[in-house]
């Protein structure tokens, strides 16, 4: 089981040059402690997850001050954007770190982010798989035939040229069992979450997208990355109090995908019929359920407990959710309480190679 560092900022009030700390020192730490990579989001027009409209810069800025572990958008929001522009950013984000960057692409979930392109949210599914397989081919040097500003038509290929010669690529699923599929087709990895699924749920999507890709891909290793909410400590009731005010925060922007994920609730809950202070007693109720088994929660011995659940799932790596809300001094020293987790599972420690079994060009 692999582990790395997930960003999806929940504290963009922090002042002027201290909001990209948490980002920069724990990518260091990750970089040094053995982890496997740093993903950072896209996301638009909000404070939550607002400090990260473009992977790519904030990738860039990873790369600067990091030299072993990988640098992944989780994710590019794929129909917003021209495939020239994913490929050619992350291109240079490639060859500023020596060959070690990786996307993964999804289909976006907020109309507010279409705003940059309205004309895209109604068929996003199928322009992100569209868009998946062009920045592939444009990775590996093809040309495209495009329309220039005097009327003509040229052929492009992307600069500069990026140092692998396959660009590691998934797709993110919120749960959808279609999505696991269509990764397996693609030969993409998929990257998903625990939110609005529970460990049991993953596991038959994981099967699935074994079974797909085995069928389309015999012989390709796949790869299941699964973002996590985490925090340590060396006591569980310590971390609980600390947690749970900004995770009450968080399961509350989410609880349509949260609540209905509860089999006490009903399936078809309209969640607009309940009053304010219904609605807090549900997320309340869910907190505790969450804080179990849907994070890595409390010291490194019992978050062992949700890690081997994981694994056993199929999963082969547990992305560590660490910026929603929690304060940064707290969460940069329960790094080390991570580090002594990814050791007693068994991660690997040596420089990180390409997990879909891509590499640099000859």
């Amino acid at each position: 089981m692999d582990f790395s560092l997930f960003y999806f900022a929940d504290d963009s009030t922090a002042a002027g040059s201290g909001r990209y700390r948490l980002l920069l020192d724990g990518a260091r730490f990750a970089d040094d402690s053995g982890f496997r990579a740093v993903w950072t989001p896209e996301r638009h027009f909000h404070p939550f997850g607002g400090l990260y409209p473009n992977p790519a810069v904030t990738g860039a800025a990873v790369a600067a001050v990091t030299t072993h572990v990988q640098i992944r958008a989780g994710s590019v929001v794929a129909p917003l954007h021209d495939p020239l522009r994913i490929a050619e950013e992350w291109s240079v984000v490639d060859n500023l770190s020596g060959g070690r960057a990786g996307v993964s692409f999804a289909s976006g979930w907020h109309a507010f982010d279409f705003a940059l392109a309205p004309e895209a949210y109604r068929d996003r599914k199928r322009r992100t798989l569209q868009t998946l397989d062009e920045v592939r081919r444009l990775w590996r040097g093809e040309q495209r035939t495009v329309r220039d500003g005097a009327g003509g038509t040229a052929q492009v290929r992307i600069f500069p040229p990026p140092v692998q010669s396959e660009l590691p690529v998934w797709l993110t699923s919120a749960g959808d069992t279609e999505t696991f599929r269509a990764a397996g087709r693609a030969g993409a990895g998929v990257l998903t979450h625990l939110i609005g699924q529970t460990i049991d749920d993953l596991a038959g999507k994981v099967a699935e997208y074994r079974r797909t890709l085995a069928e389309h891909h015999p012989g390709a290793p796949g790869h299941v990355a699964v973002m996590l909410h985490t925090c340590l400590g060396a006591d569980t009731e310590e971390v609980r109090a600390t947690v749970r005010e900004p995770l009450l925060g968080y399961l509350a922007s989410s609880a349509g995908l949260v609540l209905r994920s509860e089999s006490a609730l009903a399936p078809d809950l309209d969640l607009s019929t309940l009053d304010p202070d219904d609605l807090q007693f549900l997320v309340a109720e869910s907190f505790d359920r969450y804080f179990d088994d849907r994070g890595l929660f409390g010291t490194a011995g019992r978050a062992r407990v949700t890690v081997e659940r994981i694994r056993a799932a199929g999963a082969d790596e547990i992305a560590c959710l660490i910026d929603f809300g929690v304060g940064v001094d707290e969460v940069l020293a329960g790094l080390r309480h991570l580090a002594r987790l990814r050791d007693e599972a068994g991660a690997r420690t040596e420089r990180p190679g390409n997990a879909l079994g891509t590499g640099a060009r000859p």
